[in-house]
């Protein structure tokens, strides 16, 4: 019996260099943007509404202010993990605050794309942050992340595409002046959405 084909990943273009977003992402991962709204709305139903009601511009998914992209430069960022996957994990983890940083690639020439790299704590997002062409413009202002994540003592996180299980996507929006949040529908492990939030260093 000839035995069943392996899960689709595929890219069209496994760098994502010169091209938008959905020629970048894998297969997986399209399906994890597409689906984002969804666990929002699964993750937010099983926290407490006292959290929600402590921070409402943080917890509402339909807040997406003009300018999605936060300035080049050090930020503060803290990561929220909203949602149990399964019995027995926390529904709610708030963790403290570590610097990351957006940055412009050489190879944009300075009038393209983004990448933001958590850099403390034992769990670091990094990848790029794809501004929206007006082919795949969404009727709410945002910018596409993808990446990896790095782990432990790792010094630098995996290539994007390498491991199903460290690749991240997710969405870029500003919500209230110069504070800016990243959300992680589906990650992998622990929850059933992560909210990186990001401010200005004090």
């Amino acid at each position: 019996m000839a035995s069943a084909p392996p899960p689709e990943v595929e890219r069209t273009d496994p760098t994502g260099r010169g091209a938008g977003w959905r020629t970048a992402a894998t297969v997986a991962d399209r399906a994890r943007l597409r689906d984002w709204r969804d666990a929002w709305m699964d993750a937010l139903a099983q926290i407490p509404q006292r959290e929600i009601a402590a921070d409402p511009q943080l917890f509402d998914p339909d807040r997406a202010l003009p300018d999605p992209l936060p300035p080049i430069g050090t930020y503060r960022c803290r990561t929220i993990k909203l949602g149990a996957p399964g019995a027995g994990a926390s529904r709610f983890i708030a963790y403290g605050w570590f610097s990351c940083r957006i940055e412009q690639p050489a190879r944009t020439g300075g009038d393209g794309d983004l990448t933001f790299t958590r850099l403390g704590g034992s769990q670091r997002p990094s990848g790029t942050l794809y501004r929206e062409s007006r082919a795949d413009a969404a009727p709410r202002p945002r910018a596409i992340f993808l990446g990896s994540m790095a782990l432990g003592d790792e010094q630098r996180p995996m290539r994007y595409g390498t491991d199903a299980n460290r690749d991240l996507a997710g969405v870029m929006e500003r919500i209230g002046d110069r504070r800016w949040r990243l959300i992680l529908p589906h990650p992998r492990f622990e929850s059933l959405l992560d909210i990186v939030e990001i401010v200005p260093m004090e």
